[in-house]
């Protein structure tokens, strides 16, 4: 029985008897009496569980106000050693995706849950240093920006926003219903019912600023309409897919793409050592950037727009290089 495990039993049998003798506990638990009492100053220094010796009926019981509160639950102890490391590796990759997001509400328990681990080799320092997150091309947003989007997405409150959009160079005030956050390629997004432009749009986050939460509730779109709009297409442009990409990569760089998921309803086969992607889409401009990336070890088949728009796009590359 791990420690985890033991603690929440212990705590567990003082709800259910008034005293428990130390007898009881050490056979129950299969624990020696040293083992016990560390537990047992656990549970007290660490966790704040109210515990104390009965010396008339020589065991243990919970103190007075554990005993008459409603509800008295000790953080974490419903994880087990694995899931509580799995949470603090979860908590270290949100503080590297975006710094100070989780820090102000999980604080107060990251310490009792660190000590529910077993072993000073799973702490969240140790974590930190074997486990490497490494953004690229991430763009910072305004952490307090990004926690006010946060929260009316949460809380399923209207925002009302100014947003600098890169493509026009143009700002633009707006009144959106957020919907959800998107992580997308190391940064973050906003899906949102735009109210000026009765449609759904998709926001960087960090090109929102002065975002200011309004009493009025967010109007709900459904997870259907969401993923019809947002997720049928390729990359972070939205809409209906229009087209189907067909590329075919050489030899060499198929046993890499064979595994990667570009889209989620992408289709791949091997014809002759070379691999065939077909990927649904409706805006170019992303999956061109990612087909160039591959140089020589792609060729568009179809379309013949994407086709002609790849091959514009290495012309103009490969000018820049004669003389």
């Amino acid at each position: 029985m791990s420690q985890t495990e033991r603690l929440y039993k212990i705590e567990q049998l003082l709800r259910r008897e008034s005293v428990v003798p130390t007898r009881a506990f050490l056979r129950i638990l299969e624990v020696s009496r040293a083992t016990f009492n560390r537990d047992l100053d656990l549970l007290r220094d660490r966790l704040n569980v109210p515990i104390t010796y009965d010396a008339g009926r020589r065991g243990y019981r919970l103190g007075d106000a554990a005993v008459g509160a409603l509800r008295h639950e000790l953080p974490g102890l419903w994880f087990n050693s694995t899931e509580i490391h799995a949470l603090l590796t979860f908590y270290r990759f949100l503080e590297d995706v975006e710094p100070g997001f989780l820090s102000p509400h999980i604080a107060p328990l990251r310490e009792r849950i660190e000590a529910l681990l077993e072993g000073k080799d799973r702490t969240l320092g140790e974590i930190a240093r074997r486990i490497r997150i490494l953004p690229q091309a991430a763009r910072r947003s305004e952490p307090a920006s990004f926690q006010r989007v946060a929260h009316a997405v949460l809380t399923r409150r209207r925002l009302r926003l100014t947003y600098h959009g890169r493509g026009r160079d143009r700002i633009t005030e707006r009144v959106v219903s957020p919907q959800r956050l998107v992580h997308y390629r190391d940064n973050w997004y906003l899906d949102a019912w735009d109210h000026g432009k009765r449609a759904l749009r998709t926001f960087a986050l960090e090109r929102i600023r002065e975002p200011r939460g309004l009493g009025q509730p967010a109007s709900d779109i459904s997870e259907d309409r969401l993923n019809r709009h947002f997720t049928t297409s390729y990359g972070i442009f939205a809409g209906r897919p229009k087209r189907k990409a067909v590329l075919r990569f050489t030899p060499e760089r198929a046993r890499w793409v064979a595994d990667e998921r570009w889209h989620p309803d992408q289709r791949g086969r091997f014809e002759n050592s070379h691999f065939i992607l077909e990927i649904p889409y409706s805006d170019d401009r992303e999956l061109v950037l990612d087909i160039l990336k591959y140089g020589p070890d792609v060729e568009v088949l179809r379309p013949k727009s994407l086709r002609q728009k790849v091959f514009d796009q290495l012309l103009r590359a490969t000018s820049q290089y004669r003389g």
